[in-house]
């Protein structure tokens, strides 16, 4: 069994520290005055992603020939939590079209499509939305029910997806079909498909709790004509593709996880040592302070399941119970953080003029997107048995 030791280094290189200050220094000048703007207006801030896009940060998992940074994914991590401390929204946005649509493709597509699709999305010319969730088949993920049947050299795609990260706004998507309703998951086949194509329909879009500015729709597909070059790998792998995918998003979501509830502590730390109350400031009840010390404690463990999560995924190092144990805790301790910020606030933390609110808000979607809480525990749980 590897140990932390093996596979985790606490110390950051200097190339990752430099990224780290750049993408700290970008959220705070750029994205914090206008969090509220996109927050309520429910707009998508295009401009800000392709700010992110010519600073290198829609490629990163992805090597330079493809238009990419060519980095790991301590590196995503990293940009993840940090633009996370600031918009977790914006976050999603960066790791959605990152770590799903555009490393789906790296991944499993053949070299053609690489090129293809590729260089557009890592430049942020287009953005990428990724395609596995149905109204009936949300956990149930195997269960899905868009069909994808060979006509010559098409597919035709008919079916439903939802809550669709970049439905609405990306260009390229990564669908997943069933080719052959027989095999079950087996039958599970991924493809690339282009707004613009005969019988893509962009459905409702959602109008959320939180993380309100990432943009989330329906996409229907009624009779949607895909070129058969367009499959990702071989038919029947699409399942599995995805899996592997959501192994690494879920690095992604508790990286994001860690900086939400960073952000959330740092706000209530700036807040308790300037409201007094009983002629004292609120930093100085035993109260606050145990609040404060435990969100900080369980951050630094979250941090710290997430760096070695990432550190092996880069090594190549099976990850699957360590990026489940990362998401599950990482999300769980951002909504206790994120409610002891409010409760730190007061009344002042149940209003839009301060950032606790909103991070309440957003945080609830991390203990379900990429797999629930309850999901990540099967995966868990599966590893620890499977001897």
């Amino acid at each position: 069994m590897e140990t932390l030791e093996q596979t985790f280094n606490l110390e950051l290189t200097e190339e990752q520290t430099l990224i780290k200050n750049t993408i700290r220094d970008f959220a705070d000048k750029t994205v914090r005055p206008v969090i509220m703007e996109f927050d309520e207006s429910q707009k998508f801030p295009t401009d800000i992603m392709h700010q992110l896009g010519e600073m290198g940060f829609l490629g990163i998992l992805i090597p330079e020939q493809y238009g990419g940074a060519g980095l790991g994914y301590i590196e995503y991590a990293l940009v993840i939590e940090e633009l996370a401390k600031v918009d977790p929204s914006l976050a999603l946005s960066v790791a959605a079209h990152n770590g799903l649509c555009t490393n789906h493709l790296y991944t499993f597509s053949n070299e053609e499509l690489r090129m293809k699709y590729l260089p557009d999305l890592t430049s942020g010319k287009k953005f990428g939305a990724w395609g596995l969730t149905e109204p009936s088949s949300g956990s149930d993920a195997g269960n899905l029910c868009t069909s994808a049947v060979r006509d010559g050299n098409n597919f035709i795609l008919n079916g439903t997806k939802t809550f669709i990260t970049h439905g609405g706004v990306g260009e390229t998507a990564v669908i997943m079909a069933i080719t052959n309703k027989e095999l079950g998951k087996k039958g599970i086949s991924a493809f690339i498909l282009e707004k613009g194509m005969e019988g893509f329909i962009v459905g409702k879009k959602e109008n959320k709790l939180g993380m309100r500015s990432s943009d989330t729709t329906q996409l229907i597909f009624e009779n949607c004509k895909v070129p058969a070059e367009n499959m990702i790998g071989n038919e029947g792998e699409g399942f599995i593709q995805a899996m592997k995918i959501l192994e690494g998003g879920r690095i992604s979501i508790a990286a994001l996880s860690v900086g939400l509830a960073q952000g959330a502590m740092e706000a209530a730390i700036k807040y308790s040592g300037e409201r007094q109350q009983f002629g004292k400031h609120l930093s100085e009840f035993q109260a606050i302070q145990f609040k404060l010390a435990e969100m900080a404690t369980n951050i630094e463990c979250a941090r710290l399941l997430t760096y070695k999560a990432a550190t092996m995924k880069d090594d190549g190092v099976p990850n699957t119970k360590e990026a489940a144990m990362a998401k599950l805790f990482a999300s769980e301790i951002a909504e206790k953080a994120a409610n002891d910020a409010v409760q730190i606030f007061g009344g002042y933390g149940f209003v839009k003029d301060y950032p606790v609110e909103k991070f309440y808000r957003d945080v609830k979607l991390l203990t379900i997107g990429e797999g629930t809480s309850e999901i990540q525990r099967i995966v868990i749980a599966r590893d620890l048995l499977k001897d």
